[in-house]
């Protein structure tokens, strides 16, 4: 995006040059997004979103960066662990969207108290939900790794890193959805500096933890663990905190805390629908992870070293996402659809350009990126092949995630569904499968199967955007 084009997104009546409005963006400008211009306001929204996404992005490669150097079995644990979380991720990140569907509304329609009370019911529904995930992965850590193919060295290293993350897993789920309650209110600044809080204890306490820098007992991969479950649950202390305080758009008073069993169901029937969204896309991962765990711990290392990477590069993207979401919730509780629908169009070709920017970085870059993490040679090939594969698909996978993240702020949670599983299970895995089974593709078929899901989704999102039934959802 060149400087003249952020210039003009960030005019304010023709006085502010954008170095002023990225300043405010950060500092946590209140802003009517409702009204003016739309590529000022989403300038403001994604420049916080995309900076908290790109520190989860860094908590992601750091995390794998230093267990790297304890070898390719915990480097598999990290990677078996992680698919399960995807599973906490899942339902939290089905209930966030459900919670900023409804926190964006009531802030369109100008019912800051609703949109207070909206984010106490999901903070409550996390709470009950995160205290569950928590006790059953604890107890159950070496049996999931066991069903997710692990092999015996990853049972010996990874047992406690598992019991760990899992047990602490709650501290995740309530970083989601507090945030999506600041995202939902347009208070995107605000949510950046909690993930940017958690992330940078977890980056520094992390390595002294895992080689005993200092006073820190070495700890191995377990220590990952730790220092991830601390820096996460500082993170939610520091949102709860801003909550009460306020962040500009939404403040939470003791007025607010009560228990409103029609919203509650509201969001949970939202989240339902959108908790088994992710969870298709959630559960085609766990396959393909199970799939390439076949192929051994190699191909296993060199498959979480190129996903990582590819994290990186979506993870910011998911910021735009979220903007687009948040407009399109704001500006239907506005009651003015037509601006919704120029936001999620503008947003979707800023997100082409720079995911196909980092996709095209990481084709030419891609050995020595991972080159970085690893120099094992056969894990290095699979991880190569992985990432240049998977890159060559950003531009397609930036404009289906722009729109699917629009239907959910929309509050229509089902039609991404129904999209998911179109692409993801009747898709993707039996591609996946026919090629891992019936060819001589071996472990470079799952990344095949990731690129041809990514066109079709582009694709698939397109025509049902364009249908418009979102423009009359309620919530």
């Amino acid at each position: 995006m060149s400087l003249r084009r952020m210039h003009d997104m960030a005019q304010d009546h023709g006085t502010r040059p954008w170095w002023q409005a990225v300043r405010g963006a950060l500092r946590g400008t209140k802003h009517d997004y409702t009204t003016g211009p739309i590529g000022r306001s989403i300038f403001l929204l994604a420049i916080p979103m995309v900076l908290e996404m790109i520190m989860e992005s860094l908590f992601a490669l750091s995390d794998v960066f230093f267990v790297a150097r304890l070898g390719a079995s915990a480097v598999a644990t990290v990677g078996l662990t992680e698919s399960m979380m995807i599973v906490v991720y899942t339902i939290a990140m089905g209930l966030a969207i459900a919670g900023t569907a409804v926190v964006a509304r009531r802030v369109g329609e100008r019912d800051a108290d609703g949109a207070a009370r909206a984010a106490v019911q999901m903070i409550t529904l996390g709470v009950i939900a995160s205290v569950v995930i928590g006790i059953v992965g604890a107890v159950a850590a070496p049996a999931l790794l066991r069903a997710m193919g692990a092999t015996d060295d990853v049972l010996t290293t990874g047992t406690m890193f598992t019991r760990v993350l899992l047990g602490g897993s709650g501290t995740a789920f309530l970083l989601f959805v507090i945030n999506a309650a600041f995202r939902g209110a347009g208070d995107a600044a605000v949510s950046m500096r909690v993930l940017w809080l958690a992330n940078a204890i977890n980056i520094v306490l992390g390595p002294m933890l895992i080689f005993g820098v200092g006073p820190f007992p070495q700890l191995g991969v377990t220590g990952a663990a730790i220092a991830t479950t601390i820096g996460r649950g500082t993170g939610v202390c520091y949102a709860l905190w801003r909550l009460t305080r306020g962040s500009g758009h939404l403040r939470v008073t003791r007025a607010h805390l009560v228990f409103e069993l029609d919203t509650m169901r509201s969001m949970l029937r939202l989240s339902v629908n959108a908790t088994f969204q992710v969870l298709v896309g959630s559960l085609s991962w766990m396959v393909l992870i199970r799939l390439m765990a076949s192929f051994g711990s190699a191909a296993m290392a060199g498959y979480t070293i190129a996903v990582r990477m590819i994290m990186f590069a979506m993870l910011p993207a998911w910021g735009l996402g979220n903007a687009a979401a948040t407009m399109v919730g704001q500006a239907l509780g506005a009651r003015n659809p037509d601006r919704a629908n120029a936001a999620v169009w503008t947003a979707a070709r800023y997100n082409v350009v720079f995911l196909g920017l980092m996709g095209a970085i990481f084709m030419i870059f891609a050995r020595p990126i991972v080159a970085g993490f690893t120099s094992d040679p056969a894990v290095t090939e699979v991880a190569v092949y992985g990432l240049r594969t998977m890159a060559a698909g950003f531009p397609f996978f930036a404009f289906g995630m722009v729109l699917t993240q629009a239907f959910n702020g929309a509050g229509d949670t089902r039609t991404p569904t129904n999209i998911n599983i179109a692409v993801f299970w009747a898709f993707e895995l039996p591609l996946a499968w026919v090629l891992t089974t019936q060819t001589v593709m071996g472990s470079h078929a799952v990344f095949v199967s990731v690129l041809a899901a990514y066109t079709l989704l582009a694709a698939v999102s397109a025509v049902m955007f364009r249908r418009g039934a979102w423009r009359t959802q309620r919530v």
